[in-house]
């Protein structure tokens, strides 16, 4: 929607809400709460797609006016985290699905190359897994237990660090994007690689099935949000190679503050995905349809969040609804 048609669409509201506050007219706090809630999402609207506009700087001080009264008796850190969550960041996240999207495509290419190379070449997985791995994983196959793997760590010790290697990651996709988006990409490709030389290893013993319905319990989402926050890493080397008609510097500091909004959005779910593998993926008896639903529902709320509701959201504003 350009600038002046959103304008047009909402002038009247912004102006009503700003009498009522300049004249502290007798408003209730429900009306309040809800017209303030709706002038923040215009304000995130106009962040995203008009930055530095009048229109964004007027909203910001209009939202500003509120904001006391809105929150005179309330606790702000947990209305802004609420609203960071459901509203503000899935319409900021409308404008990067591009760069979602290639961050999918690069990571199912080199899974692709991972698997197909580790067909050609015998000692490829090794090399990918490591010996340690790969040998102990071929004792557990004799055993009778492929993914006794995910049983040898108590639940908290395997939850705690899980997570924490996973954010490690995500932030290793993201700050890498400093490299032109060079590094985002190595990155993106060892882990691509890695899993799809996995898969295959566990393919090639007969257990694809085993392997799946186990390792995509906690993977579905795992995977999904390295992808993520490899896109975040994409926006900060996309604003270092095309500027556009900012200055670079200017451009290179608004892709690291997108991206560190993409990569805070992530974090929930990365504890989600360590819950999942330390508590979960370790029930190797439990039905497959079971492990089914878990791995379909972690899908469908990735999807939700980071597809769906952008654009929903973002069409909602051009319905002016």
């Amino acid at each position: 929607m350009r600038e002046a048609a959103f304008v047009k669409q909402n002038k009247d509201k912004w102006l009503k809400f700003e009498s009522l506050l300049k004249n502290n007219s007798n408003i209730s706090p429900d009306q309040l709460s809800a017209t303030y809630v709706e002038i923040t999402d215009h304000l995130s609207y106009a962040n995203t797609f008009y930055r530095g506009s009048n229109t964004a700087r007027y909203l910001n001080d209009l939202a500003s006016q509120a904001h006391q009264k809105v929150y005179r008796n309330k606790k702000e850190s947990k209305n802004k985290f609420i609203l960071f969550y459901t509203k503000e960041f899935p319409l900021f996240f409308y404008q990067y699905q591009k760069q979602l999207l290639f961050s999918f495509l690069v990571f199912t290419i080199f899974a692709i190359v991972g698997a197909y190379s580790a067909a050609n070449e015998d000692s490829f997985v090794r090399a990918v897994l490591g010996d340690a791995y790969v040998n102990a994983t071929l004792n557990n196959i004799e055993n009778d237990d492929p993914m006794a793997v995910y049983k040898q760590a108590s639940e908290t010790d395997m939850f705690l660090g899980i997570t924490i290697n996973n954010v490690r990651v995500g932030l290793m996709a993201f700050s890498f994007g400093v490299l032109a988006g060079l590094g985002t990409l190595i990155v993106l490709m060892q882990n691509a690689i890695m899993l799809g030389s996995f898969q295959y290893f566990f393919y090639d013993k007969g257990l694809l099935w085993e392997s799946a319905r186990t390792i995509w319990i906690h993977g579905t989402i795992e995977i999904s949000v390295i992808i993520i926050a490899a896109c975040a890493g994409l926006v900060v080397g996309r604003s270092i190679l095309f500027p556009k008609t900012y200055s670079r510097l200017h451009s290179f500091v608004t892709g690291v503050k997108d991206g560190l909004k993409i990569v805070i959005s992530t974090v929930p779910f990365f504890v989600i995905a360590g819950f999942l593998e330390g508590f979960v993926t370790r029930h190797t008896e439990m039905p497959d349809i079971l492990a089914i639903l878990i791995i379909s529902l972690s899908l469908i709320l990735i999807l939700w969040y980071y597809v769906i509701l952008p654009h929903r959201l973002y069409k909602k504003f051009i319905d002016g609804k």
